[in-house]
Formats: C-alpha cells, sequence, structure tokens
C-alpha cells in the first residue's frame, strides 16, 4: 500500500491549498481516509476525515469552515482544500487510510500513513 500526498508548499495568511493524496495497493473505496498533520516537537493532531463514499465528513474545530475533505473513488485519492490559511496551520500533513467504511479521528484507528507534505503559511 502506498500513499502519496502532494500539494502543500508556501502560502500567505489568508490563502488557499489544496492537498492531494493518492492510494494505491488498496481497494480504496473501502477505506475511510483522514488527515492529520504535526507540528515539530508536539503529537500529530487530527484534521479532517470521510467515510468510504464521501457522504460523511469530520473535522478538528481548528479548522471547521475553513478546511473541505473529499475524495474521488475512481481517482483513488483524497483531497484537502484548505482556505482562509493561517499561521498556526503550518505542519507536515499526512494522509491516512482506515480499513473500515467510517471515518475515524483516532490515529491509532488508521491502518496506512503517507509520507507527509509540508504546509508552510507566512505573515
Amino acid at each position: 500500500v502506498q500513499l502519496q500526498a502532494s500539494g502543500g508548499g508556501l502560502v500567505q495568511a489568508g490563502g488557499s491549498l489544496r492537498l492531494s493524496c493518492a492510494a494505491s495497493g488498496l481497494t480504496f473505496s473501502r477505506y475511510a481516509m483522514g488527515w492529520f498533520r504535526q507540528v515539530p516537537g508536539k503529537e500529530r493532531e487530527f484534521v479532517a476525515a470521510i467515510i468510504w463514499s464521501g457522504g460523511s465528513t469530520d473535522y478538528a474545530d481548528s479548522v471547521k469552515g475553513r478546511f473541505t475533505i473529499s475524495r474521488g473513488n475512481t481517482r483513488n485519492t483524497v483531497y484537502l482544500q484548505m482556505n482562509s490559511l493561517k499561521l498556526e496551520d503550518t505542519a507536515v500533513y499526512y494522509c491516512a487510510a482506515r480499513a473500515k467504511f467510517l471515518r475515524s479521528s483516532r490515529e491509532s484507528e488508521y491502518d496506512y500513513w503517507g509520507q507527509g507534505t509540508q504546509v508552510t503559511v507566512s505573515s
């Protein structure tokens, strides 16, 4: 199984980025997907999650209303649209796959992880 995250970069506060995570080696439509992020020296934290069909999503309070998670099962890809970015959104963002239909905000409930993509928000 491989999860390849992309789309990170440097953006000014208030700007937008769209992260993508392409999955291979698994039956994508049987997996819930999530995004997490980590700042050096801190624990990895939940950002967003989506069920197998895309019909239900969940967000951390810190990103609710600004970030949108979506998925394209025919493309084996999950996305994270990030708008109104803030300095505190700076982190390495990881996508993760959970071998269940239902989503979770718990890191321990995910089975596969991507390599991470850096998002840096500047003032």
